[in-house]
């Protein structure tokens, strides 16, 4: 098993979070990004949305993870709906 801070912590943690979310759609509990944390108040959320405006959906992608906590095709799919 990789220790953490390994070149292979992040797979591990991809894995991991497949699994989960594998998991959770099999009891029905699935995850999108319209259960994520309320993102719409933040301060941030305007920066993001004139990121995607200007076609700079990278950057608002990292922003969107830091304000909502959310993975990384969590944010990708919230950010591509805007």
């Amino acid at each position: 098993m990789a220790r953490f801070g390994s070149p292979d912590h992040s797979a591990q943690l991809d894995r991991i979070e497949r699994k989960l979310d594998m998991l959770l759609s099999n009891v029905g509990v699935g995850f999108s990004p319209s259960h994520a944390p309320a993102a719409g108040d933040h301060p941030r959320m305007a920066e993001v949305r004139a990121m995607v405006a200007a076609n700079r959906k990278i950057d608002a992608i990292k922003i969107y993870r830091e304000i909502t906590g959310l993975g990384l095709k969590e944010s990708k799919d919230a950010v591509d709906a805007m």
